[in-house]
């Protein structure tokens, strides 16, 4: 079934070069799908700490990422436009403070859009021009066993439907959904069971990613106290609504066709 929905996408027209710009309106980003997957930054979350996260990226076409590896960021799909070389995209990491002077930036030298998309799918591959070595990656999860339970999820996207863009990063947690419970919510009729997650505050909302979190991490401890990915920030219906929970890719299904692309990236 095509991914391309009326349910909004969590992607947001942003322009973040070396002055990480910020505050810029929610719309379609660029090179995203079309107008009906706009989309949808972190509701009721709080200021992270600096290091909290170090393997978050900000990247320039208004989503986010987590370094994979030290020169792969791992994204949504429907933030990029395909497969091959690409040197217009901006990753912005190693702060909290989009503004502030010490952060790192890098440039895009070649995308891997998941060949399933937008049948499913929803990952992308972006190769850094150079590692960044001073970071902490994010290992992805590689089978289902933390597919549950409490996740963290974290942002620079919109504080409230519709909103603008923050500078600062913003983490929230999120309980899971069910497959069962989140397909009988109004608009999710379609959600792929074994491609993606729901995870949110069912009856109360409140909490949520919302546009310009599209590609960023979900993630929780494993049995060994480290953060581990289990999803990737894709769509939903609105931000923080009830009965409206955030869909997220389940990247333990794609773990191996992940890591062979990023094996195989020029």
């Amino acid at each position: 079934m095509s991914r391309i929905r009326s349910a909004l996408r969590r992607t947001a027209l942003v322009t973040i070069g070396a002055a990480a710009v910020f505050g810029a309106a929610a719309g379609q980003a660029v090179a995203a799908p079309p107008p009906s997957d706009v989309g949808v930054q972190v509701i009721g979350g709080t200021r992270a700490a600096q290091g909290e996260f170090p393997f978050m990226v900000r990247l320039s076409m208004g989503c986010g990422g987590a370094l994979y590896t030290p020169s792969i960021v791992l994204t949504a799909a429907h933030c990029v436009s395909g497969t091959g070389n690409n040197t217009s995209i901006t990753a912005t990491a190693g702060v909290v403070d989009l503004q502030s002077s010490s952060r790192i930036t890098r440039r895009s030298t070649y995308v891997h859009q998941a060949p399933g998309y937008p049948n499913g799918d929803d990952w992308a591959l972006i190769k850094l021009n150079s590692p960044i070595t001073n970071l902490a990656t994010l290992p992805i999860a590689t089978s289902t066993a933390f597919d549950s339970g409490t996740f963290t999820v974290a942002g620079w996207g919109a504080a409230t439907e519709g909103g603008g863009q923050q500078r600062f990063l913003l983490k929230a947690n999120v309980p899971f959904i069910s497959d069962t419970q989140c397909r009988s919510a109004s608009g999710y009729s379609g959600l792929i069971a074994a491609e993606e997650i729901c995870a949110g505050n069912w009856n109360s909302g409140g909490v949520d990613t919302c546009q310009g979190d599209s590609g960023g991490p979900m993630f929780r401890r494993n049995n060994n106290n480290a953060w581990v990915q289990v999803g990737i920030t894709s769509w939903g219906i609105g931000c923080a609504r009830p009965q409206a929970p955030g869909v997220y890719t389940q990247v333990s299904t794609f773990a191996s066709a992940i890591a062979s692309a990023a094996a195989s990236l020029p």
